[in-house]
């Protein structure tokens, strides 16, 4: 089901308006990840724009793996503006306790992965009980993606999402909606 344009704005509205005041907590996190119910695909329902995402046009989703040494295999994946798909292929490792939902994430060449810059914040800040979506940012709340288990997420629940990130502070003003193609 699609977002009606009048609760889109209603909802960045009081979610922008709720952020602004929330902006300078230190960001919190769900209080644990089940890293093994949290594998398999997720579908990108919005995103605060970045610079290695500018050249996706929709069909933005992650796969996620569980691997024998206890990282996840990253593997991310758009449509282009000419419609070819554009993967990308990273690692995941938990910081902290088996239940910790702090991550880092590394698509750079293995070989680089003791330089710490090339490893990523990627912390799970709003989750489903069911996991069956979630919202992802880091401590600078300059990345947020927000991912669902099926192409589409319904009205009141993406609402609810919004509200509960602009009580993080995280901005939302500039939150693009991602299109999903069937």
């Amino acid at each position: 089901m699609t977002m009606s344009f009048k609760t889109l704005l209603a909802s960045l509205a009081l979610a922008c308006a709720a952020s602004l005041a929330q902006a300078a907590e230190p960001l919190t996190t769900v209080p644990a990840l089940d890293v093994p119910r949290y594998m398999g695909t997720w579908y990108e329902i919005a995103k605060l724009p970045n610079w290695f995402q500018r050249k996706c046009t929709s069909s933005t989703r992650a796969q996620y793996s569980l691997q024998a040494d206890g990282r996840v295999q990253v593997a991310n994946s758009c449509r282009l503006a000419s419609g070819e798909f554009d993967d990308a292929l990273g690692t995941a490792r938990q910081i902290g306790a088996a239940n910790s939902p702090k991550l880092k994430v590394r698509f750079a060449p293995a070989w680089l992965s003791f330089i710490p810059v090339v490893w990523g914040d990627y912390w799970v800040v709003e989750l489903d009980d069911n996991y069956q979506w979630a919202a992802v940012s880091e401590p600078g709340r300059q990345y947020l993606w927000i991912l669902s288990r099926s192409p589409r997420m319904e009205p009141a629940v993406y609402a609810d999402v919004l509200a509960r990130l602009a009580r993080k502070g995280l901005d939302l003003q500039k939150l693009e909606l991602t299109r999903q193609e069937d």
